[in-house]
């Protein structure tokens, strides 16, 4: 999910920095592209997804091509949620969090 949100947004910045763009244009343009790379790296996923989810909505809002950035906006929040999988430089980074939920009666931790 991460690679196919990271090369569809690398691909669409690169075509609109190629037609020669007005000035927010390009920023847009040129933050895809960089979104694009934290996503296809894995580096500060949870951020380039809320970032990816908020970006596709503003598109939505401005643009007539909503479906696409809808599910791209999508697709960003399910990754800010999520976080960036095994193979990422946040987990090498910061390691896997591991969530144990112990049994309230007995104090100890539930059988599994």
């Amino acid at each position: 999910m991460r690679l196919a949100a990271g090369m569809e947004l690398v691909v669409r910045g690169v075509v609109v920095l190629l037609a020669a763009p007005p000035l927010g244009s390009a920023l847009f343009g040129a933050s895809s592209v960089g979104l694009g790379i934290l996503l296809l790296v894995g580096l500060w996923t949870p951020v380039a997804g809320a970032l990816l989810a908020v970006g596709a909505l503003w598109n939505v809002l401005a643009s007539g091509h909503s479906w696409h950035w809808i599910m791209l906006a999508a697709v960003g929040a399910a990754l800010a949620l999520l976080g960036p999988g095994t193979w990422s430089v946040d987990a090498r980074l910061f390691g896997w969090r591991r969530l144990e939920i112990r049994d309230q009666k007995s104090g100890g931790s539930p059988p599994f």
